[in-house]
């Protein structure tokens, strides 16, 4: 089984099917830091020391607690509740549940503004944020996105400690990283570890192209970030992979360039708008890229083609492979998605694309998804 959305909130999850390719997964301005210190004299001088990371970075990583309204009209929030509750099995009687975390966020702005999952505040009557320093604030929900899991929180206050937003693009396999967060609700609890891989697609409607790591993160850990050794924030915590419902070894994080890309239009409309071109896309292997021409592997290849879409209208076909639009490379199916999902609908692109042998041009206007 596949958890998706871990944490205090954990969302949705299918079964593992063997042969899938791995991993599937259900559909579930800041302050400079302190880079992670070479280790002591003696220690083996290729581990990374987190300790000023951690002492200065931790103090804008929060503890978000929510309470759910269930159908009866009582109040659920503690977080092995809702754990059992997301994943369909009866949770054991606790009575009168108490007030839990439900996951991690963090700060991006000095004037309140917190970044964490949708999964972790949905279906919410109160959500509540806790600071390292012990003051806790109620939290207005700015907008969330279930399709990228990211939400934006605001709350009334001044002078906080802001995280230093990083490039994940600039992340290569086998680097560290250290998740913060609050995993059953220890607060402030940092765990490390690698980078395994990059541009990880999971099953389920997204496109997010995935940082996967094999830092562990529990029920708890979901919305809180993910650093660099430089201290800079890469990515948000928000899935992991298991046949338990905990912890495994692999873990998912949204790259953060998305997450802020997405918080941006939260924060100005209070929803998000993405472009669609209408088309179906196969992941291209290296027997099909052969079969039409190509040396290598790379491009997103259509499968279908939505009748009276932009796409249609711009003359793509079953079989074209797009290499590049506007510029930008495509290596994969999630480029793509990536590139066209964040361009204004309305807008005109400048496709580069694969066909019977040769390259040609295409013009597609996008359109808003629905």
């Amino acid at each position: 089984m596949l958890v998706a959305a871990f944490g205090a909130g954990c969302s949705r999850s299918t079964s593992d099917q063997p042969g899938n390719k791995p991993p599937p997964a259900s559909q579930t301005p800041a302050t400079s830091a302190a880079p992670a210190t070479p280790a002591a004299a003696g220690a083996n001088p290729s581990l990374p020391n987190f300790v000023s990371l951690v002492k200065q970075e931790g103090q804008a990583v929060v503890n978000v607690s929510a309470v759910r309204t269930a159908a009866g009209g009582s109040s659920r929030s503690d977080p092995m509740q809702e754990f059992f509750r997301r994943f369909g099995v009866p949770p054991p009687d606790a009575g009168e549940a108490p007030s839990g975390s439900l996951g991690s966020g963090f700060i991006i702005s000095q004037d309140g503004f917190i970044l964490t999952n949708a999964h972790v505040i949905a279906d919410t009557s109160e959500v509540r944020v806790k600071l390292t320093n012990k003051r806790e604030f109620k939290a207005r929900v700015i907008g969330a996105d279930p399709y990228t899991d990211v939400a934006l929180l605001k709350i009334d206050a001044a002078n906080l400690p802001v995280v230093k937003i990083g490039d994940p693009n600039r992340l290569e396999p086998g680097e560290w990283v250290a998740a913060i967060g609050a995993p059953f609700g220890f607060e402030n609890s940092v765990t490390v570890g690698v980078v395994s891989a990059k541009g990880r697609l999971l099953p389920g409607g997204s496109y997010v192209p995935f940082i996967q790591t094999d830092v562990a993160v529990n029920p708890g850990n979901s919305g809180g970030p993910l650093f660099s050794t430089n201290g800079d924030v890469i990515g948000i915590n928000s899935q992991i992979y298991s046949e338990t419902g905990g912890y495994m070894g692999i873990s998912f994080a949204i790259p953060i360039d998305i997450a802020i890309g997405i918080s941006k239009q939260l924060r100005e409309t209070g929803k998000v708008t993405r472009g669609r071109i209408g088309v179906q896309l196969q992941e291209l292997t290296f027997d099909l890229a052969n079969s039409l021409g190509l040396k290598e592997a790379q491009g997103a290849l259509v499968a279908a083609v939505q009748r009276g879409g932009p796409a249609d209208r711009a003359g793509l076909r079953p079989g074209d492979v797009i290499q590049s639009v506007n510029g930008q490379p495509v290596q994969s199916t999630a480029d793509l998605a990536r590139i066209i999902g964040g361009t204004r609908p309305g807008t005109a692109v400048s496709a580069q694309v694969w066909r019977e042998g040769k390259t040609v041009a295409s013009q597609i206007t996008v359109d808003a998804m629905s």
